[in-house]
């Protein structure tokens, strides 16, 4: 259960959200009280955690909070009970946000008598008439019509979430009749669950455990290495142990009565370098739990198991080698955060489940010894977590290059956000802008002159085009600050043009480009975009939308044949 420390940190984790925001949209927050501030940007922090948007300018563009749109950008329309409105067409999945931002901390949290989503809302969904919306949430609703009248399976998630812990005793009737015609699945997230998003830059963890000589295999790189790494075969009941919250317990190796560990919960910060963040409810969790419960002597076949990394390992024979005593320092869980966590989870649910389940079930365990210096933990982050449905970006998340980009932009007030949830290396530091890896990779390939593959070869930046970008000497991180700083500079001086001009990043993208190219101002650079976009004529001789004109090479090489000096 979380507590009122817990709803300090999501208060002051959103509030660092929405200075971000503040900042990029150059707001007077003069007139906002603190948890005002905190709300807003409580709708950010959670979205970023459950939708594929990493980035606060975006993740606002779907915010569409009455409140929220009309005090930062004067649009006053009735938001209908829908917060925000989020479309992955990548994985076919619709999520609508239903937000309940708490003042004051209530112990024990409270009952949600039912779900507030207006019936005017679910009504324009089911009835495809959108007669009664308007500004975002009309837009949103058409664009959640148009997909549910596609060809594509869609899959429909609201998420009510609460800064507290709750409970959801009745569903308005109107969104049982769309759970019934479309199969909308209702999440609920409390404050328990928030507080595992919050990524804290570790101390050091340690812990001790004493293992049979037969559950142990070591292995080194060569005959005359004396560092050793090690496979394990350890019961759950020791997993749970080591990765707690309570350090004596994580030393207290020879543990008999296990009923101190029903009580323990998972120490987070020894998920720091996993790549993997939390997957909210997935089907792979529940599927740990039945295992747990239904087969718990089978799990160590049915599990891939734990790879962990510890700066130094120390291994010693005891009890007439019966058995190996083992200190790890400094230990991380590279691979199966999710596992962990169902296991604690799991834990939590029975004061019997530990006794009953867990202390029968093994797991397999990969220890490697890497010094702190060494590169090696990056690549086993990546390896060992490539046979899994992990995308390209996380698995790159841990390499050295990514490392350094996130230290040297925190040296020019800049959040390199590695992975989900970054607000900064230094969290008492104010920050003058934060960009995700994603989308510095498009504003990197953009500048490498090939904006054409920014939007729709974005995932082939940490993949097919990794090396060519960032391993390449024309990997200069001097130029970063400035770039990022440009990007903004054009997103703002689109917002100028927003009556008369449609901005995309896929524009952005190529004002990047010109910008390398042509020594003009960012207004001359986007006029001289709009003018080629429409003199354009594809080879097809299609009407095309500009979205799919800025994605042809062919309108690249019209661009630099129109707008580009001739050099002799």
């Amino acid at each position: 259960m979380a507590n009122i420390n817990d709803y300090k940190i999501i208060g002051r984790k959103s509030l660092k959200y929405f200075k971000l925001l503040s900042n990029e949209l150059e707001f007077d927050e003069n007139n906002l009280t603190e948890k005002q501030m905190e709300r807003f940007g409580f709708y950010l922090f959670i979205i970023e955690h459950l939708s594929p948007i990493r980035d606060v300018l975006d993740i606002a563009d779907i915010v569409t909070d009455t409140d929220f749109n009309k005090i930062l950008f004067d649009i006053d329309f009735d938001d209908c009970g829908i917060d925000a409105i989020m479309i992955d067409d990548d994985e076919n999945h619709i999520q609508m946000y239903n937000f309940k931002y708490r003042d004051k901390f209530k112990v024990g949290g409270t009952k949600l008598q039912e779900i507030i989503v207006s019936s005017k809302f679910i009504n324009a969904i089911v009835n495809e008439n959108l007669d009664n919306l308007e500004n975002k949430t009309k837009e949103g609703a058409a664009e959640v019509i148009k997909r549910l009248n596609s060809n594509d399976e869609y899959k429909m998630s609201l998420y009510v979430v609460c800064n507290e812990e709750f409970k959801i005793e009745n569903k308005d009737h109107h969104l049982k009749q769309m759970e019934d015609l479309y199969g909308l699945e209702v999440k609920s997230i409390g404050l328990t669950e928030i507080s595992q998003f919050v990524s804290l830059r570790p101390e050091p963890l340690n812990a001790e455990l004493i293992v049979d000589s037969d559950a142990v295999m070591s292995f080194s790189e060569s005959s005359l290495s004396s560092s050793k790494s090690y496979i394990l075969r350890l019961p759950l009941s020791e997993v749970i142990r080591i990765t707690c919250s309570d350090s004596d317990l994580r030393n207290e190796y020879s543990i008999e009565d296990l009923t101190p560990l029903s009580n323990a919960k998972v120490d987070y910060s020894v998920l720091f370098d996993n790549v993997r963040g939390l997957v909210v409810k997935s089907k792979y969790n529940k599927n740990i739990s039945e295992t747990l419960k239904n087969d718990p002597t089978k799990f160590f076949m049915y599990n891939n198991g734990l790879t962990l990394t510890a700066n130094n390992i120390n291994a010693d024979p005891v009890n007439a080698n019966k058995k190996i005593r083992i200190s790890l320092t400094s230990f991380q869980v590279l691979n199966g955060g999710q596992t962990l966590r169902t296991i604690h989870n799991f834990n939590s649910e029975s004061p019997n489940h530990l006794s009953d389940y867990l202390a029968k079930s093994e797991v397999l365990v990969r220890i490697f010894r890497v010094p702190e210096e060494s590169d090696l933990k990056n690549n086993i982050a990546e390896y060992t977590n490539s046979q899994n449905s992990i995308s390209n970006i996380e698995l790159k998340s841990l390499r050295k290059e990514q490392l350094q980009i996130e230290q040297y932009l925190n040296e020019h007030n800049i959040i390199y956000s590695r992975k989900t949830g970054d607000t900064g290396i230094d969290e008492s530091k104010t920050y003058l802008h934060k960009i995700s890896m994603e989308r510095f990779g498009q504003i990197y390939m953009s500048f490498q002159g090939m904006p054409e593959r920014a939007t729709n070869q974005k995932k082939a930046i940490f993949d097919k085009y990794y090396k060519e970008l960032f391993l390449e000497s024309s990997f200069k991180l001097e130029e970063f600050p400035k770039l990022i700083k440009d990007y903004f500079l054009i997103k703002k001086e689109y917002e100028k043009t927003k009556d008369t001009i449609t901005s995309s990043e896929q524009k952005i993208f190529y004002i990047i480009y010109l910008q390398t190219q042509i020594d003009k101002t960012i207004r001359e650079l986007i006029d001289t975009l709009e003018e080629t976009i429409d003199e354009y004529i594809p080879a097809s001789g299609k009407n095309l939308t500009e979205a799919r004109r800025l994605i042809q090479l062919n309108f690249k090489v019209f661009l630099d044949t129109k707008a580009l000096p001739i050099i002799e």
